[in-house]
């Protein structure tokens, strides 16, 4: 798959990932709120760590403007 995110929307999400994580097991959000800030961890990791966002494929945007050689 084409990678679609760029660096800087990968450190993003990769510093939202460790703020909501901190917000969870610091007792800040807990119960169903918390569950589903832990699947926005999880889903804001992956995609900064493989490069790819569901999302953005479906509606045509990349935010990767990393150069494709010759």
């Amino acid at each position: 798959m084409k990678k679609n995110v760029g660096v800087t929307d990968r450190i993003i999400r990769l510093l939202l990932s460790a703020i909501f994580v901190y917000l969870y097991f610091a007792g800040y959000v807990i119960g169903l709120p918390g569950v589903i800030l832990l699947v926005l961890v999880g889903i804001f990791f992956l995609t900064s760590l493989f490069g790819v966002c569901l999302l953005y494929s479906i509606f045509g945007i990349s935010t990767n403007t990393t150069k494709k050689p010759l």
